[in-house]
């Protein structure tokens, strides 16, 4: 099985080429949100570390953001208890999959929380910030400050991008990302 992995800044459109490439995907960020729906042991957890901001179930994902926004530390209790259930996903995730011959990893922080392997092929989505921007302004809960932490817990842009096997160039064009894949796709069956 080759395992895909999807780098980028945040509003590059990761997600997107994940979804493009036509194989199994997980989508952590998708995974986090049905844990905050679903999970009471993250809740219980989550209230203990953060009695002030959750303390109602589902959570919320408002009262998320107002913990992280209120506190540094906070996003690093919040990735702490939550990053081992996802990764407990991922694994489940795999083993389903085990038979495809190409899986994508849809994970923000895949490099800065080790999650991948040597062997996986590392894609890195590259926009141009005006167009990240006017993207993630389009976003419902789009938070300038709430982004500016999240920037702040990542690997530096270059250092993704020198990490990657393979560079597709998103301009928010159906187009221009499947010709991306299609030569990816080339490439990994030669």
């Amino acid at each position: 099985m080759i395992i895909i992995g999807i780098l980028g800044d945040i509003g590059s459109g990761k997600s997107y080429v994940a979804q493009n490439f036509g194989y199994p995907v997980f989508n952590a960020d998708y995974e986090v949100a049905k844990l905050y729906q679903k999970n009471k042991n993250i809740f219980n957890n989550l209230k203990a570390k953060l009695p002030k901001y959750i303390n109602s179930f589902p959570i919320e994902k408002k009262d998320i953001t107002d913990a992280i926004l209120a506190n540094n530390n906070n996003l690093k209790k919040i990735v702490k208890i939550v990053h081992f259930e996802i990764r407990k996903k991922l694994n489940n995730f795999l083993n389903k999959n085990k038979n495809k011959k190409i899986v994508i990893l849809d994970i923000p922080l895949l490099l800065e929380n080790k999650i991948n392997s040597k062997e996986d092929i590392l894609v890195y989505v590259q926009s141009k910030k005006s167009l990240i921007l006017k993207n993630l302004k389009k976003r419902k809960n789009f938070n300038q400050k709430l982004l500016k932490k999240f920037k702040e817990i990542q690997l530096p842009i270059s250092y993704k991008k020198r990490k990657s096997d393979f560079i597709i160039r998103n301009d928010f064009t159906k187009r221009s990302v499947n010709d991306g894949i299609k030569d990816i796709l080339k490439k990994l069956n030669k």
